[in-house]
């Protein structure tokens, strides 16, 4: 399989099989994807290429396209249930064929990766592989609660397949506030559904993660498992210096401002070293900030329905003139403007 060594989209993206996942719950709820996965430039062709990428941002606005055609504000879950281990490619593959159910989990969020990018961060199993998390972009709205419904569920799934049970967590977390919709959550995922929580994250009962899943193959486990090491070394190698400081910027800029010296330590090198490799590259730090909150406003901007004032929040402005100014420096236009020349091309275009 080959993999794509370029960096992803600023805030995120995704390989095209999430994509199909959701085209099949519209199918469930009864209406035709084919047109509105058409006007996003989604063909049955397209959706069939798993190396194929959309950006999470595009992702979330078919998502919020879909669910005003369906009806059903709790699509999320739809996916969840109609998701494969396949649909995450070969991490899904390799998990389960893992020797235990926590493991399966913990291998399938490992390799995350291969098949998604999300600038605030990489998801991840704690608590002995009891607890996985997941980090959505903020902040939330109609455009986004259908992620994490649709992230948890999908995860929820996986654990019933491998397993062959369907009461396989202790509870469900999930950041944004109740939307009224607490019985059919608690009704799907089968435990406590808390709203307005810290993170987002399920929690698996302690037996069924100890079980052996029903596909669980160790030697094809441990070939599995390295195909994907494989690919997600090709594709952190591929990144400069640069392009890392990138990746790692974007989940650090929420109402602050990250410094070389923080940077410097999440790379596990030191300051004037990670200095020199830059101005190696001909770079350097503020330019890659710069660059960072450049890429991140234009993705908030115009993929997003986010608020001025909180897009200079999310890009570690000491306040939305201060982010006003800098627009003004990379566009030569304000933001708002922007915003409505871009919406007013898609209109045209057929994409709300």
């Amino acid at each position: 399989m080959k993999t794509n060594p370029r960096r992803p989209n600023s805030l995120g993206e995704l390989s095209v099989l999430y994509a199909s996942v959701m085209s099949r719950a519209v199918l469930a709820e009864g209406q035709n994807p084919a047109p509105l996965f058409e006007r996003f430039g989604l063909s049955n062709q397209t959706l069939s290429t798993p190396e194929t990428r959309i950006s999470i941002p595009r992702f979330m606005r078919l998502g919020e396209a879909a669910i005003r055609l369906t009806g059903n504000p709790a699509l999320g879950l739809t996916m969840g249930e109609l998701s494969r281990p396949v649909d995450a490619g070969f991490a899904g593959l390799a998990a389960q064929s893992a020797p235990t159910v926590g493991e399966a989990l913990r291998t399938l969020i490992h390799f995350a990766l291969l098949t998604s990018h999300n600038s605030r961060g990489a998801p991840w199993v704690a608590d002995q592989n009891l607890t996985a998390h997941f980090y959505s972009i903020r902040p939330y709205n109609v455009f986004n609660y259908f992620v994490v419904d649709s992230v948890l569920a999908a995860w929820t799934q996986f654990l019933r397949t491998v397993s062959g049970q369907r009461d396989v967590l202790e509870r469900v977390s999930i950041e944004y506030e109740s939307l009224g919709l607490e019985s059919e959550f608690e009704s799907w995922f089968r435990c406590p559904v808390r709203f307005g929580s810290a993170s987002n994250a399920i929690e698996l009962r302690k037996d069924v993660r100890d079980m052996v899943p029903r596909q669980a193959q160790p030697g094809m486990f441990e070939v599995l498992a390295k195909q994907c090491e494989r690919q997600l070394l090709r594709i952190r190698t591929h990144w400069t210096m640069g392009d890392r400081v990138k990746d790692m910027l974007a989940p650090l800029l929420q109402g602050d401002t990250p410094t070389l010296a923080v940077i410097s330590n999440r790379l596990g090198i030191a300051p004037w070293t990670l200095q020199r490799q830059l101005n190696e590259e001909g770079t350097g730090f503020r330019e890659l900030l710069d660059e960072t909150r450049k890429e991140l406003a234009s993705e908030y901007i115009r993929e997003t329905r986010t608020s001025i004032a909180e897009i200079a929040w999310l890009l570690g402005f000491a306040n939305p003139a201060a982010f006003h100014k800098a627009w003004k420096r990379w566009y030569g236009t304000s933001p708002a403007e922007h915003r409505k020349r871009f919406r007013s091309e898609q209109r045209k275009k057929g994409i709300v």
